[in-house]
């Protein structure tokens, strides 16, 4: 059992904020990545999408691709549909050697509108989970088929946020489903990470890792803030730098013989908090947390 560490460029250029990180380069993002000690590196939106150009440009860093966000619509298609719309993603991650496909329901999602308050984000009524699932199942088994890993990311501002949802959505879904524990997502909504952790160990295939701080959390919850709002007055930081009690987590990750990458998505302003000084922290912080809970034997 051994775990790799890798790093999603949001700490460096913001997918939903553009402006944050706007006028740094790539190759910046790639190379202090690299430089902090990560092997490997998620998406983002600067990130060429062909693999005859990202390849040789991940390779003259060392640095790897860990797999990349994808936005599912299975609210409002079918799951052919989705596979269809899949298709580009899918084979990009295919040809660099992915493990995992990250997913998330995105259907009138919120997290990415700045002036959107996260009370206005959509909700399931009773009648409609079991249609989602089944959807959300087969797209999951077409991605199984071709030899990847899904990984199902709940996400603030999404209609799978909370703990209740999250338990919901995966009752309903089958075993083809796996799912991506986010530590920030799951304290920002007030769930306990380390209880999601062990109630669905087996089925985590794969986990980012961002911490909180709780202070900026409370405020934005009672203001009812946006999401982006948050990011930018910096509820969210690396791990060991917040309120996140990451070794109670990744101790239940060991104790299931997780053996997945663990990504710090840690997405802060850049102009706030130096990105290479933040991605060294988190990945000297991670690192040691993570041989503490046996993760690399």
């Amino acid at each position: 059992m051994t775990v790799r560490l890798g790093v999603n460029p949001i700490g460096w250029s913001n997918d939903d904020m553009r402006e944050l990180g706007g006028d740094i380069p790539l190759e910046t993002c790639l190379a202090e990545a690299r430089g902090a000690g990560f092997s490997g590196i998620e998406l983002g939106h600067k990130f060429p999408r062909d693999a005859a150009r990202l390849r040789p440009l991940l390779e003259a860093h060392h640095i790897g691709l860990v797999g990349g966000w994808y936005s599912t619509g299975l609210l409002v298609r079918d799951a052919r549909a989705e596979i269809d719309a899949a298709r580009d993603h899918l084979g990009l991650l295919s040809e660099l050697g992915c493990a995992v496909f990250i997913i998330a329901e995105t259907t009138g999602a919120v997290h990415g509108e700045p002036s959107a308050a996260p009370s206005s984000r959509p909700r399931l009524d009773d009648g409609d989970w079991l249609g989602f699932a089944a959807r959300m199942t087969e797209f999951c088994k077409f991605l199984r088929d071709q030899g990847i890993a899904p990984a199902y990311h709940h996400h603030m501002g999404t209609v799978v946020e909370t703990a209740d949802e999250i338990a919901r959505f995966m009752d309903a879904v089958g075993e083809e489903v796996g799912l991506l524990l986010d530590t920030g997502h799951a304290v920002y909504a007030e769930a306990d990470p380390v209880a999601l952790a062990r109630a669905y160990g087996p089925r985590i295939t794969h986990v980012h890792c961002k911490d909180v701080r709780l202070s900026v959390r409370d405020e934005a919850l009672a203001r009812d803030s946006s999401f982006l709002h948050a990011v930018v007055d910096g509820v969210f930081t690396v791990p060991g730098d917040g309120d996140v009690d990451f070794p109670a987590v990744l101790a239940e990750m060991s104790a299931v013989g997780y053996a997945g990458w663990l990504v710090v998505e840690a997405e802060q302003d850049p102009a706030k908090a130096d990105p290479k000084t933040y991605a060294e922290m988190g990945y000297a912080n991670l690192d040691r947390m993570a041989a503490e809970a046996g993760l690399y034997q």
